[in-house]
């Protein structure tokens, strides 16, 4: 007799996965647009040796507090939580909006949406004021922020591949009225 469970079980790992997906993509762009600008200062020669020294203390600052910090203990447990939360609630404009969702941008306790919120208007004000950085100052600062962000797609990959095989992460939903 085949399991009852069968065809809930596929929508809700695709939902996951574009959820997961989505936000992987958001990253991945982001690495991609900013590489060869955090290469150019090796590509040119243009780094001083205490430039050279800025450099590397940005990007191990950038691959602790960024990747590690950030996205490894923080926002990839709660991005996969949430993915494969997400189908259990049963409305599809959040399935198709499972990036934002997996976010929490939208659908989220007022302290997450607050948080959430908050941290993409940092990072786009951050953009907006690197961009005025003169070389090689503005390589060095995405150099960093290249590292962080290729340390968050692996930790990403890693753990949606451990919830795929069934260990969710354990981590706050931030859920409206939980």
């Amino acid at each position: 007799m085949p399991d009852a469970s069968a065809p809930s079980r596929k929508p809700s790992r695709a939902v996951a996965v574009w959820g997961v997906l989505g936000v992987g993509l958001l990253l991945l762009q982001a690495v991609v647009r900013l590489t060869p600008i955090a290469l150019e200062p090796f590509l040119h020669g243009g780094l001083t040796p205490l430039q050279a020294v800025v450099y590397a203390g940005w990007v191990a600052t950038s691959l602790y507090s960024e990747g590690y910090r950030g996205f490894q203990k923080a926002f990839v447990p709660r991005t996969v939580a949430r993915a494969f939360h997400l189908p259990s609630i049963g409305r599809p404009l959040l399935a198709a909006f499972a990036p934002a969702f997996c976010m929490g941008l939208i659908h989220a306790t007022r302290r997450r949406l607050i948080t959430s919120w908050t941290i993409v208007f940092a990072i786009v004000a951050a953009v907006v004021l690197v961009r005025r950085l003169p070389a090689p100052w503005r390589g060095v600062v995405d150099g960093g922020v290249v590292a962080g962000l290729l340390y968050g797609l692996v930790a990403l990959a890693l753990a949606f591949r451990r919830a795929l095989r069934g260990a969710v992460p354990v981590y706050p939903l931030d859920l409206p009225g939980a």
